[in-house]
């Protein structure tokens, strides 16, 4: 048997890990830095925390959904709606947490191989060209989805249950403010890398 380990390629995961902003902020960052990475990083902590609840409602209607058709042959009309909309819900308002921990879906594999003050430039760049300006047009577009299915009093046609619809739409309102919050957290954190050849939040 070969005594050599054999060596997993973890990469990704190591980038995730560097870029989630866990961590003392170093001592050669300024004050207001460190203060609002650090404020901000832990709100979206705490909003991570709280969406992740969705999913027991979440569980606990399709399961009852699942039991009342097989065992009682009494399907419900709105447990199928429910389960979508929470599952809406909890990727939408899920999403400045993901961006705190680096988890969302990127092409990284030449990025990867860049040094970090190289990482840092690429990522403060695309923040500021790409990033917050989408994000501002989605929002002020998402402001127009929202209060037009809220004055028409929307509701799904393709459900028995007919719910409104702009509960569900609102969540995105919200989930786009959550990424434009976190989004500043990891604008500085990518100044900062491109200044300093390093990554905040490294132990």
């Amino acid at each position: 048997m070969s005594d050599e380990i054999t060596k997993l390629d973890i990469s990704d995961e190591t980038i995730a890990e560097r870029r989630s902003g866990s961590g003392k902020m170093p001592d050669d960052m300024p004050k207001w830095m460190a203060s609002t990475i650090t404020k901000i990083d832990l709100f979206s902590k705490w909003t991570g925390n709280v969406v992740c609840w969705i999913t027991v409602p979440l569980i606990l209607a399709m399961v009852y959904e699942v039991l009342a058709r097989k065992l009682f042959t009494a399907p419900t009309m709105w447990a199928y709606d429910m389960s979508r909309f929470l599952y809406g819900a909890l990727f939408m308002l899920g999403a400045g947490y993901a961006l705190s921990k680096g988890v969302h879906i990127r092409a990284d594999f030449l990025y990867r191989n860049f040094k970090v003050k190289t990482q840092g430039t690429i990522d403060f760049i695309l923040y500021i060209l790409f990033y917050f300006p989408g994000l501002f047009v989605f929002l002020y577009m998402t402001n127009i989805f929202v209060y037009e299915s809220f004055k028409r009093g929307e509701k799904a046609m393709d459900s028995g249950w007919m719910p409104f619809m702009w509960p569900i739409k609102a969540c995105l309102w919200v989930g786009i403010v959550l990424l434009l919050i976190q989004g500043v957290s990891e604008l500085l954190k990518s100044y900062y890398a491109a200044s300093k050849g390093r990554w905040p939040g490294n132990k």
